[in-house]
């Protein structure tokens, strides 16, 4: 993270991003080149919300939920995305018993977005365990008593693969199982399209109403979506020997992505924002007036 900096309505100062490299915008972050007027920092969700909002960087790939509650200073860009149409597989809730049984879940490190996407779908099936913050892997957080935990990202990924794998040649990606070792995996994007039958937007990539990006550098973000999705296996095999997955799983991942903020993510995330966040401003795709 960067110390405060003055807002870069000064034209002499350059225009700062803050990205949150999660496999799931490889194909986007991997072949981006930065135009020379733009810097970038990494961090994790909780840290790009809170340096966009803050005035830290100007730019950043933030959870769709701060975006929705800071739509008066926050627009988005109008055809970038993370988003899905049915399974995500990284955004997962791990339970030992059945989801009306459960009583108490555990809230990891989590962004702010999964966290409100379960608190939706807990109230659409009628249900209101305790939610409770706690940090250890999923196995570990259910063996210590509680009866789910809320695992997202990289780690949720391969904690998913840990209880539903190893695939074989004869496995059918549309049945694949969602139970191993005693242990449910429900995928929460799954569980929006039932509820919906809509896609739903986990990110968009949101900057200031009153300083929007140099068109340099969606220039350069275009050309490096169009790069990441043609060599989708080659970003695959990269970030699965990061991963320690196989390199068809983590194929197979980002092959789910919908990276385009296409008009039925626009309306999803609107139906997402009604329900999450009651009398929301109305939600800007610019350029906004």
């Amino acid at each position: 993270m960067t110390n405060h900096q003055p807002s870069t309505l000064d034209p002499q100062l350059p225009y700062r991003a803050g990205w949150i490299h999660f496999t799931n915008v490889a194909p986007i972050l991997d072949p981006l080149v930065l135009p020379p007027s733009v810097t970038a920092i990494t961090g994790v969700p909780t840290e790009m919300n809170e340096a966009l909002l803050t005035g830290r960087v100007d730019i950043a790939n933030i959870s769709a939920v701060e975006f929705i509650r800071h739509a008066d200073t926050l627009a988005a860009l109008p055809d970038f995305s993370v988003a899905v149409l049915g399974p995500v597989y990284s955004v997962n809730l791990f339970h030992t018993c059945s989801l009306p049984d459960m009583r108490r879940i555990a809230l990891t490190s989590q962004s702010a977005m999964s966290v409100a996407l379960l608190e939706v779908l807990l109230r659409e099936w009628g249900l209101s365990p305790v939610l409770e913050r706690a940090e250890g892997e999923a196995e570990e957080l259910l063996a210590a008593g509680y009866d789910g935990v809320l695992r997202i990202g990289d780690s949720a990924l391969k904690e998913w693969y840990g209880v539903v794998g190893p695939f074989t040649d004869e496995t059918i990606v549309p049945e694949i199982p969602q139970t191993g070792r005693g242990i449910t995996v429900t995928d929460l994007a799954e569980e929006w399209f039932k509820v919906t039958g809509r896609p739903f937007v986990f990110a968009v990539w949101a900057y200031r109403k009153d300083n929007p990006p140099p068109a340099e550098l969606l220039k350069a973000m275009r050309s490096a979506r169009r790069s990441g999705i043609g060599h989708l296996a080659e970003v695959s095999a990269r970030h699965a020997l990061k991963l320690g997955l196989p390199e068809d799983v983590v194929q197979h991942y980002l092959w789910n992505f919908r990276y385009h903020l296409e008009e039925a993510d626009r309306q999803a995330l609107r139906l997402f924002a009604d329900r999450a966040v009651p009398g929301h401003a109305e939600l800007c795709f610019g350029p906004c007036e």
